[in-house]
């Protein structure tokens, strides 16, 4: 059983150094199946470590087990810059993605332009997640733009792909994560875990191969008053270094985070005190 005993000395063990899971085995006693699964579940559920097969398929392969939390210590001088922005913003406004974007190769960037965001598709998105999808969003508000994307989400969740979601959990979105977190019931296993945050990105990180970050430019808004219509934006990045970089800062955000259920519980005792 994965207590938080087991769990602490297997974080400890691997913040010292990158190690194999044989070595994790040894120093809790434990078969390698068992230490396997523990790896990847504290991977899953916090972020906090990952692992590589090298020479995976062959009868010499070695699955590694390292650090992946991020450090404000260690990047780039413009990542640093680009966390700290990210961590202080509370609203989509805060915070323009482009300045992400911008530091990307471009042969592993795009950007989709659209006057109209109905006329994007998010589940030619979610559909290609195969272990995870890492969310970022604002109060949920864009499944009600896409009702289609309820139907996706559920699939991922039969597929066996762990969702993990960031919004805000509010009276706006109380009955949006209830929905989804039902689903969890329908298709047998704790497929999706949601947590209450305010950041300011709009983010869809699936596994470790690709992410789709989501910047809308009003004439509404004062930086923008000079547009002569709406522009919605979708930057898609494929870089490894990147993609990697931003499943951190969403595990970041995720560690000082709340439980949405806790939330929900709250604001349903506070609609009976009225």
């Amino acid at each position: 059983m994965l207590t938080r005993d087991v769990e602490h000395q297997i974080l400890e063990l691997v913040q010292k150094r990158p190690c194999t899971i044989q070595e994790v085995a040894q120093t809790l006693g434990r078969n390698w199946r068992t230490a396997d699964k523990y790896v990847e579940r504290i991977a899953q559920e916090s972020g906090l470590i990952a692992t590589r097969t090298f020479r995976k398929g062959s009868r010499g392969a070695l699955k590694v087990v390292y650090w992946n939390a991020l450090d404000k210590q260690t990047g780039s001088a413009y990542q640093q810059r680009l966390l700290n922005r990210i961590l202080i913003g509370r609203q989509k406004e805060d915070f323009s993605s482009f300045d992400i974007y911008q530091f990307v190769p471009e042969e592993t960037r795009e950007a989709l332009v659209l006057d109209d965001e109905s006329k994007a598709d998010p589940c030619e998105m979610l559909r290609r997640a195969g272990e995870q999808l890492l969310s970022l969003s604002g109060n949920l508000s864009w499944l009600d733009l896409y009702p289609k994307a309820w139907d996706c989400i559920e699939e991922l969740a039969r597929r066996h792909v762990s969702i993990k979601v960031l919004t805000r959990v509010d009276v706006t979105s109380a009955e949006k994560t209830e929905r989804l977190l039902a689903i969890n019931e329908r298709v047998g296993w704790d497929a999706i875990a949601i947590r209450h945050a305010e950041h300011p990105l709009r983010a869809i990180i699936i596994d470790d191969r690709l992410v789709s970050i989501k910047e809308v430019l009003s004439p509404s808004l004062s930086p923008y008053k000079e547009l002569s219509h709406k522009m919605i934006i979708f930057y898609r990045i494929s870089d490894h270094d990147w993609v990697v970089w931003m499943q951190k800062v969403f595990w970041h955000l995720w560690e000082q985070s709340i439980d949405a259920q806790m939330r929900i519980d709250a604001l349903k005792a506070l609609t009976k005190t009225n």
